[in-house]
């Protein structure tokens, strides 16, 4: 696992970018990438995975410069600013402002009471726009002060945007795009056939949304939509529009980003990987490359002029842990589980801790895992017993405050093979 490196500032971190071996494939995340953003200059790039980190690397290196800890539930979003800050994001409903060459935010932005999944920045760099899961999104002057709520979506709030006059748009599980006065005043409401996940909005004021139909469609500023392109079978998690705007990459779940060219509405090539949902792309300022993270863990680099990989071609996917224990049924049962914890201490924290050592351990005790307080003040010890009741009655229930998924395991035959197998593997 890559530790927190403290660096001192921006020449600091040239000196890196000058003297480190370049790798294309950027590992350091124990989870999926969720979240990418590219710095100005496009040197730098952070990065927001499931494993509750922030990795700020160098593009032209591979180089992991730091590794930023403080949120308590998976990164979902990432900024950057004007001013050489850089903003992330999280399911514990916080958003943090970060200075390069900082171990600790600058400034927390709390007001959120759901996770938080998107976060963009008004034209004139004065403004923080967030979209969260608790049904709004929210105006943060940079300089100070209170927020604007925008409310009006019926359910999750799962992107947001800006128009080039200033105006905010957001995207909602409820179908719904949605158009506000620069003062946060709904204006326009455009309701497609499916939930929506992502935006992206071009210099021309072109909005492009996608989502679960896998279809990608370009609204005007009015709310009329203007054509679409359907790139299915996968659900479209992750939007983003080339600097110039003519080009728009579309990274789904099914492990591919379409590269489509706005004007002609055709897909130009299709970046191919392991397979994984890719759930971040970015570009660089220049248009010269693309930037994607996904399931594998992964950053990667790729051509944007013909699509092909940036260094090796070699795209495998992640180790079967679970390979070693073919035909058991807790195994089994354990694959739901396996892509947010670990079974061995030297693999380290994903999305969840590792599990290695689990039983007869304190719950909330691991010292390199950031927990919530709610678990912190529990006094569970981890048995055969109480995991089993964890999935008996549900996380929610018998651990209140978790931001574990909510799961419950009916059969009792089956929680019995998941607790066997635990004992074997974690010791």
């Amino acid at each position: 696992m890559i530790q927190r490196i403290p660096i001192l500032g921006l020449a600091a971190a040239l000196a890196v970018l000058a003297t480190s071996p370049a790798s294309a494939q950027m590992r350091g995340h124990g989870g999926p990438v969720r979240a990418l953003a590219v710095t100005g200059d496009g040197r730098l790039a952070v990065s927001g995975g499931f494993d509750q980190a922030a990795i700020v690397w160098g593009l032209d290196t591979g180089t992991a410069l730091s590794v930023l800890r403080f949120h308590e539930g998976a990164v979902n979003a990432v900024a950057v600013l004007p001013d050489g800050r850089f903003a992330t994001a999280s399911e514990d409903g916080r958003i943090a402002l970060w200075r390069l060459g900082l171990p600790e935010p600058e400034r927390v932005l709390e007001g959120h009471a759901g996770p938080v999944a998107g976060l963009a920045v008004s034209p004139d760099g004065r403004t923080l726009a967030s979209a969260a899961w608790d049904g709004t999104a929210r105006l943060w002057p940079l300089a100070g002060g209170p927020a604007r709520v925008l409310e009006g979506h019926k359910g999750n709030v799962n992107a947001v945007a800006f128009l080039p006059d200033g105006r905010p748009v957001t995207a909602g599980s409820d179908a719904t795009v949605r158009i506000w006065s620069a003062a946060g005043e709904p204006v326009t409401s455009v309701t497609l056939p499916s939930a929506l996940s992502t935006l992206a909005v071009a210099p021309d004021g072109t909005i492009a949304a996608a989502g679960a139909d896998a279809t990608v469609r370009f609204i005007d500023a009015d709310g009329a939509v203007r054509a679409s392109v359907e790139l299915g079978p996968a659900p479209v998690i992750a939007l983003a529009l080339s600097p110039d705007g003519r080009r728009l990459a579309a990274a789904g779940a099914g492990g591919t980003v379409a590269v489509i060219e706005r004007d002609t509405t055709k897909i130009l090539y299709t970046l191919v990987g392991p397979g994984l949902p890719v759930w971040s792309v970015a570009w660089r300022p220049d248009g010269s490359e693309l930037i994607t993270g996904g399931g594998d863990r992964l950053v990667r680099r790729w051509d944007a002029a013909t699509g092909a990989p940036i260094g090796p071609l070699a795209m495998p996917r992640p180790a079967d842990t679970l390979a070693a224990f073919h035909g058991e049924r807790g195994a089994e049962v354990f694959r739901a589980c396996v892509a947010c914890h670990s079974l061995k201490a030297d693999e380290g924290p994903r999305a969840g801790p590792t599990l290695a050592g689990l039983f007869g351990r304190r719950i909330a005790s691991l010292p390199d895992y950031r927990y919530s307080e709610a678990l912190r003040r529990m006094d569970i010890v981890w048995t055969p017993e109480t995991v089993a009741r964890l999935f008996e009655v549900g996380p929610a229930r018998y651990t209140p405050g978790t931001r574990m998924p909510e799961q419950t395991i009916t059969s009792a035959d089956d929680r019995a093979a998941l607790v066997r197998f635990l004992e074997k593997a974690t010791q």
